[in-house]
């Protein structure tokens, strides 16, 4: 008995031991939150310079135009300058909506070969209709329109495929939604335009649509690299909503990126936060580059006519030399570029859009390293072009081609080579004397023809 007794001892022992190391196996590991510091999380973006924005939705159909009425200002508006019901806009624009000729890849492929980073894409723009597979509403892509795709979905995984950042745009605004703001139809912006003008339902509307739909974006389509909120102009839209949603972003994806334009703070068109502390990652000047450098992030945001969605009848198209000069500005000054697109409502891009791409992609193949992790310029800016600044590098981008061949530059700058991005094996003569860069008789490019002063 007594060795049956000890054969049972030790077998409990041994049992008892396996039990305490599975339970070791088995011990839940509890991570510790993700803590990334505000550079890391906009490295990325500050390197990245130049993206292109999306303006795209069933307001595409229309083009800006009613009977024979052309609305004033962007075709993405029209819902509101031509006096839509909410019901005519169903039917007459939404059920319309039918982008047959939609090529994700073939987007992400020019927004590429353009030199663009990143892509900032319409979720839902003010007239509430949703591009992507909604469980939060049926006016949706899946459910209101016949094209029955998830296009934030196929962008999305063709951003990912190719190797550019997938952001979304979301509207605060939505005229589609009787609890958004008030009145609606006909005077679909009037919080714009009165302070005074409050939807006591509002926040049911922040609380139940607007901030469940924000989570099913940044849950559905993978990492997202920026949420870039407008509509912030509403007075129903608070400070305080503001704060906890960008607070309710980071806890969901550390390292998203979000616009000043989630909170209260946006002076005006400058994009520049007021003073206070509001929340929001960078400053949005729109349709315009500051005269000056400033002391945070920011990107400006501009259109190629003067509609940020689709509308043929404006025809007022900026220059591919404009959008070079512009985007070399706005680097010279610490921005980035956010370029617009509006695609037409079979899913194109507008012919004149397309070849400013194009011409954009070929002077950023040759010049790109003066843009991409380029910072502001340490100089005043000159006459004759802009300055942008990395790694001991002094990027001198010139605009105007000086008609005696000679370059002058900041005498503070010492050169210890010069050369041409364009033509690299091509070494420039420096007068010391006379601070002047000896040109070649005529500019390699005539937008910007870019001089690498290593110092």
């Amino acid at each position: 008995m007594k060795k049956v007794a000890n054969y049972l001892w030790v077998a409990l022992v041994l049992f008892g031991a396996a039990c305490q190391q599975k339970a070791k196996e088995e011990k839940v590991i509890i991570e510790e939150p993700v803590v990334i510091s505000d550079d890391e999380r906009m490295q990325w973006w500050r390197d990245a310079g130049f993206g292109m924005f999306i303006h795209w939705g069933a307001y595409a159909v229309p083009g800006g135009e009613r009977n024979g009425e052309i609305c004033k200002g962007g075709a993405e508006w029209i819902m509101d300058k031509l006096d839509y019901t909410i019901e005519d806009y169903e039917k007459e624009v939404v059920a319309q909506f039918n982008p047959t000729k939609f090529d994700a890849d073939a987007w992400v492929a020019m927004a590429k070969d353009a030199g663009m980073k990143y892509i900032v894409l319409t979720s839902k723009h003010h007239d509430g209709f949703c591009l992507w597979d909604s469980e939060v509403t049926d006016y949706d892509i899946m459910e209101a329109s016949p094209f029955k795709r998830d296009i934030v979905k196929e962008l999305a995984e063709a951003c990912k495929k190719g190797g550019i950042k997938f952001c979304f745009y979301h509207s605060i605004v939505d005229w589609h939604h009787p609890e958004a703001q008030a009145p609606l139809y006909p005077n679909y912006n009037v919080g714009q335009k009165d302070s005074t003008a409050f939807n006591p339902e509002f926040p049911k509307y922040y609380e139940n649509y607007l901030k469940p739909q924000v989570r099913e974006l940044l849950t559905k389509y993978g990492d997202i690299g920026v949420v870039w909120f407008d509509g912030d102009w509403i007075p129903d839209y608070t400070t305080e909503m503001g704060k906890e949603m960008y607070n309710m972003i980071l806890e969901m994806q550390p390292r998203t990126i979000v616009n000043n334009r989630v909170d209260k703070g946006r002076n005006g068109m400058e994009g520049m936060d007021m003073e206070g502390n509001y929340a929001g990652d960078f400053g949005t000047p729109e349709q315009e580059i500051p005269a000056t450098g400033i002391d945070a992030d920011w990107e400006s945001c501009m259109t190629m006519n003067g509609s940020w969605g689709y509308k043929p009848s404006d025809t007022n198209w900026k220059s591919s030399e404009v959008l070079i000069q512009n985007l070399v500005d706005i680097v010279s000054k610490g921005g980035n570029f956010l370029l617009n697109i509006g695609p037409d409502p079979q899913g194109l891009f507008p012919q004149e859009s397309v070849e400013r791409l194009a011409d954009m992609g070929k002077w950023t193949k040759v010049n790109g390293e003066s843009i991409y992790g380029a910072k502001a310029s340490p100089y005043d800016r000159p006459e004759w072009g802009r300055y942008t600044a990395k790694d001991g590098v002094i990027y001198a981008h010139i605009f105007e081609w000086p008609a005696n061949g000679r370059l002058a530059i900041n005498t503070d700058i010492k050169p210890s080579k010069m050369s041409l991005l364009a033509d690299p094996g091509v070494e420039l003569e420096w007068d010391v004397e006379q601070s002047q860069v000896v040109l070649p008789t005529s500019a390699l490019d005539s937008s910007a023809t870019v001089i690498k002063i290593e110092l």
